[in-house]
């Protein structure tokens, strides 16, 4: 099959450019509506007609994956339930490097009581990466605080928020059309099923094979997605790393996600050939996804930087498969 895309530099409000029911699936990650690390496109959740244009746009029986923050997931499921979706499942794709946004209480109280806090030392604070052993990080030292009133004292270390360790992603579905059974409405329309084939996760070198009716090809995927092994006696999930931001010298989308985590996503919700929509498109991982697996895809973003750095990337990525 012949990879093809189309990107548009515009809003995905109003999706005149795609017929009604003629796309597979949709796969985005839009703005979370928490202002992350202060971006102007993050101030609010979408409206909610973007998810009513993409139900009109998607064949009957097609799955979504909409990723989400913790604190208002609740919101964004109400708008898409509002519009038509079938709440499935949500896929927690869980880390451990996740960074709590917090503070110690007690160096607060201090503040706020006119103290001054007591210098107990100096730390180092690093903010990068390491890439092929090279130091790619920038390091910077920082004073060591404790609190010097009785109340800071007793607060001291008192934090604000617990450390994230997973994403949310929600996966919708577009009804099946009315009157319709699941194999009926996939004989007409090819939607309606999740790709389990292309998303087992296999057994490990010598490992017995588990469940009432075990197949060959390894386990159903499950909805937990993770960036480390869990010790649970064997691997049933999903693994796939974090990626860095500005890990592409010319990639600095600050919510950038990994093209391993989009490839395992496209496979569980279309089949080759089939067309992915993204919405808020981004940097263009899941594009580049979609054509390192012989699917169609449609994107929108309205931001010239980014839609620059999603077309270099799938067109790299058609032309040197699997460099990103």
């Amino acid at each position: 099959m012949k990879n093809t895309f189309q990107l548009y530099h515009k809003s995905s409000y109003i999706l005149e450019d795609i017929e009604n029911n003629s796309i597979d699936a949709l796969i985005t990650d839009p703005p979370y509506g928490i202002s992350y690390q202060g971006n102007y496109w993050d101030k609010d959740l979408p409206d909610r007609k973007v998810w009513e244009q993409g139900f009109e746009k998607l064949k009957s029986g097609s799955f979504g994956l909409v990723f989400s923050s913790i604190r208002l997931m609740h919101r964004l499921m109400v708008d898409l339930e509002d519009s038509g979706f079938l709440i499935k499942d949500v896929l927690f794709w869980a880390y451990l490097n996740g960074m709590p946004k917090s503070r110690n209480v007690g160096l607060s109280i201090d503040k706020e009581l006119g103290v001054e806090s007591e210098k107990i030392g100096e730390y180092k604070y690093v903010q990068g990466y390491k890439k092929e052993g090279a130091e790619s990080y920038k390091a910077s030292k920082k004073e060591k605080l404790a609190p010097s009133s009785e109340l800071g004292k007793k607060y001291d270390g008192a934090g604000l928020g617990i450390k994230p360790s997973y994403e949310p992603i929600i996966l919708i579905q577009k009804p099946l059309e009315k009157g319709l059974n699941v194999a009926q409405n996939i004989i007409k329309y090819g939607t309606g099923a999740l790709n389990f084939e292309e998303t087992r996760i296999p057994y490990k070198e010598g490992e017995s094979k588990v469940g009432h009716n075990p197949h060959e090809k390894g386990r159903v995927p499950a909805n937990i997605i993770r960036t480390e092994p869990f010790e649970d006696g064997y691997d049933k999930f999903f693994l796939v790393p974090k990626v860095r931001q500005h890990k592409d010298d010319f990639n600095f989308h600050p919510t950038l996600k990994p093209v391993e985590l989009m490839q395992h996503l496209v496979k569980l919700i279309t089949f080759e050939g089939q067309t992915v929509l993204d919405t808020f498109m981004g940097s263009g991982s899941t594009g580049v996804a979609c054509m390192e697996l012989k699917r169609k895809f449609v994107g929108y973003e309205l931001d010239e930087n980014y839609i620059e750095i999603a077309k270099r990337r799938i067109e790299t990525s058609i032309s040197t498969p699997k460099l990103f």
